[in-house]
Order: structure tokens, then C-alpha cells, then sequence
């Protein structure tokens, strides 16, 4: 499980993220759970539910997914509590440690998560957002059946949101942002810098942005 460290790091990205968007994005109250709607049919999309037709799952797009819905998660959870970062924080702590119960309620009937296939799982999650409702638990086994950790989930989550406020900070707004380096593509550094580093350091994110800042040709 995450420590406090790493869900407070979060927590102040997502608003900061947030903020970036719309600095009223609280008074703004948007919808996040209509965007899990939207991400939770493309994750299926990429694992494929056309019986008339071969699909392979694409496990790295639906990891990718997952990380999407997470931003959308959390601003749900920051955004009842009017923005209030301990308070989301507290909530997001008791969710999490709730998230291993395998029964999920819904309309009336006891869900047992662990009989449902993926597309299944990810279906309930589309519901229960679309009612806008928060079901971590729900979320918990999908990401067990994508293979993706809750550290992994962190480190995937911490490495995007630094990338993006890092291109912002380097005129990606202004249309001056470099995102090829070398003749590769700034994901792909941030791919080797996450994979060198130990997400349970403190300075995690701190890190990532120098690295970044380190390979960036336009701050030398």
C-alpha cells in the first residue's frame, strides 16, 4: 500500500494539475467521474470485446488507462472536499484501506469481484461512476488484473504529472517546448528516469524534474 508521503504527493499534483486547467476548477465542480466513464470504455477498447472478430489485449494501453482514470479518481475525491488536500487525503487514506473487499453493492446485489472477467469489471466501474459514485475497490482488482501495483500506479502517476507541468514550464503553452532530445521523444527519458529511480524516496518527484531538466538540450 501507499504510504502518506506518496498519497499527499499525489493529492498536491492532481490540484496543482487541476489548477493549471482552471484555478477556479473547484467553484468549477467538473464532472471527473463522466471522464472515468469515457477512459473505462476505452480501457476496454484496447482489451477487446468483439466476439466476431481476433483482439489481443494491449496490456501497456490499458495501464495507461488506468493511470488516466487515477487523475480522475483523485480530483473526484479533492473535489469533495472543496479542494481541501488533508481533509481528500483522510478519505482517500480509509478508501484505500478498504480497497481489498471483494463484494461490491450495487442496485440492491452483492457483486463478488473476483468471479468477474475484466470487461466485466470494467463495465461496473462505468456504472458506478456514471451514478456518480467511487468504488476503489472496484478499481483495485482491475488494476490487480492488469498487473500493475499500487507503486507502479505511483510511479507511472508522479512521472506523467511531473512531465506535464515540466513541458508547461518549458513553453509548452507558447509553442517553444522541445519534445524531441537527441532524436528521442521525452517520454522515452521519462521512461528511463522512472526505472532508475526508487518511487519511495521522499524526493521522488523532486528527482524526476531535475533529471528531465538535466537531459533537456534547452537548459543547457
Amino acid at each position: 500500500m501507499l504510504s502518506e508521503i506518496q498519497l499527499n504527493t499525489m493529492l498536491q499534483l492532481q490540484a496543482g494539475m487541476n489548477s493549471k486547467v482552471d484555478p477556479a476548477w473547484v467553484e468549477a465542480r467538473y464532472p471527473y467521474l463522466r471522464a472515468v466513464v469515457i477512459e473505462g470504455s476505452e480501457a476496454i477498447e484496447h482489451h477487446g470485446w468483439k466476439w466476431w472478430k481476433k483482439q489481443d489485449m494491449d496490456l501497456p494501453q490499458l495501464q495507461m488507462e488506468l493511470i488516466d482514470i487515477w487523475h480522475f479518481l483523485l480530483s473526484e475525491i479533492l473535489l469533495r472536499r472543496n479542494g481541501n488536500q488533508e481533509l481528500a487525503q483522510t478519505d482517500l487514506q480509509t478508501a484505500l484501506q478498504n480497497s481489498s473487499n471483494n463484494i461490491y453493492q450495487f442496485d440492491g446485489t452483492d457483486i463478488a469481484l473476483d468471479e468477474l472477467h475484466l470487461v466485466d469489471k470494467l463495465e461496473l466501474l462505468i456504472a458506478v461512476s456514471a451514478r456518480r459514485k467511487l468504488a476503489l475497490n472496484v478499481f483495485a482488482t482491475i488494476m490487480i488484473d492488469c498487473q500493475l501495483s499500487w507503486l507502479e500506479l505511483y510511479r507511472q502517476y508522479v512521472g506523467k504529472n511531473v512531465l506535464n507541468f515540466f513541458r508547461q514550464d518549458y513553453g509548452y503553452k507558447e509553442g517553444t517546448y522541445l519534445k524531441t532530445w537527441d532524436g528521442r521523444e521525452d517520454n522515452e527519458y521519462l521512461v528511463e528516469i522512472i526505472n532508475n529511480l526508487d518511487a519511495n524516496e521522499p524526493d521522488y518527484q523532486e528527482k524526476i524534474y531535475q533529471a528531465l531538466a538535466s537531459h533537456y538540450p534547452a537548459s543547457t
